[in-house]
């Protein structure tokens, strides 16, 4: 029964946003696929061999100060899937969570190359990131990586 004063039901509007979303992330796959071709590096990846976890980094150097984590000089080898990602300019953080737990990457452009800095700039949440560098405290004290090399590991597609 429908009453006078009710609007009609309308279609869903999500489902056309998740098919939209699907065919933008269909595309950025074609594409890496297309610079594969052209031999401009492998689409996917299989050599990245992480050394580190989350969890394990967190245990480690969280009680540490900014100082004397700099003084190590920590260098540290991560992969995860990306749940977070704000970029700001000549530089960029993204957070990756791996099967341990999260942890921030700090990536400079003038540190990983503007070719793959504008990459990264395209990369969609989901996607499997690897990233590697030295651990340090952020400002705001957050333990992070600062990436010397990120690389896309697998394209999310959902």
């Amino acid at each position: 029964m429908s009453d006078a004063n009710t609007a009609p039901l309308e279609s869903p509007a999500p489902l056309q946003d998740d098919n939209q979303l699907m065919q933008e992330r269909r595309d950025k796959l074609k594409a890496l696929r297309q610079a594969q071709a052209q031999g401009k590096g492998p689409a996917f990846p299989n050599d990245f061999k992480p050394t580190d976890h989350a969890a394990k980094l967190f245990a480690a150097h969280e009680a540490q100060s900014p100082e004397a984590l700099m003084e190590q000089g920590t260098q540290a080898k991560v992969a995860g899937r990306m749940m977070l990602k704000r970029v700001m300019g000549k530089a960029s953080f993204c957070t990756l969570q791996d099967s341990t737990g999260r942890i921030q990457v700090y990536i400079k452009r003038d540190d990983v190359g503007e070719d793959i800095y504008n990459a990264f700039k395209h990369w969609d949440l989901g996607d499997i990131v690897a990233a590697e560098g030295l651990v340090f405290k952020t400002k705001t004290g957050e333990l992070s990586i600062h990436a010397s090399a990120i690389r896309l590991l697998t394209k999310s597609l959902r």
